[in-house]
């Protein structure tokens, strides 16, 4: 495979999420035909039989997507770890999103020092978690189905928001360059 196309599909693996197509020369560093030709290799690598997984292209994105033949037991998997208890670092993340919200993935994932793609996109899944727009990034803040849960009505009515929200070692974390 081609480097283009290594990148392409690391970079669709690492955002959990589609991604514009217009944006994938400037993210490859490659021009319009090289970006092209890396979906082509992308699909022709995983756009197979036996594979798990496929690249998705829609009009303007691209994304990786479950196997049909592989959707149930994803959607088993993914309905057991929507109705079980969080775990460790899923309360981590959502602490950090209420604690710290609104917060990029790059800020929480500074903080936890781990990928936090699936993370929040089951945080997101069970309602705990929305994305909201940041500056020119996407943000996390907590949902109001989170603090109705909790029994708040605002996150400034959570134990010790302030003294957290606004703590200093947490803002030098999140201002360290990645």
């Amino acid at each position: 495979m081609n480097p283009h196309a290594q990148t392409l599909e690391a970079l669709l693996f690492a955002a959990g999420r589609p991604i514009k197509v217009s944006t994938l020369p400037t993210l490859l560093g490659a021009d319009q035909m090289s970006a092209r030709a890396a979906i082509d290799a992308v699909v022709a690598h995983l756009n197979v039989d036996g594979s798990g997984i496929r690249l998705f292209e829609s009009e303007t994105e691209v994304a990786l997507v479950t196997a049909p033949e592989a959707s149930e037991a994803v959607r088993d998997f993914l309905r057991k770890d929507v109705m079980g208890e969080l775990s460790k670092p899923s309360l981590e993340t959502l602490a950090i999103v209420a604690y710290r919200g609104p917060v990029t993935k790059a800020e929480i994932e500074q903080i936890r020092g781990v990928n936090c793609s699936l993370i929040l996109r089951n945080l997101m899944i069970r309602g705990l978690v929305e994305e909201v727009p940041v500056e020119r990034e996407t943000g996390y803040a907590v949902t109001m189905d989170f603090l109705q849960h909790l029994g708040v009505d605002t996150v400034n009515a959570l134990p010790e928001y302030e003294s957290l929200h606004g703590n200093e070692t947490l803002q030098a974390i999140c201002s360290k360059p990645l």
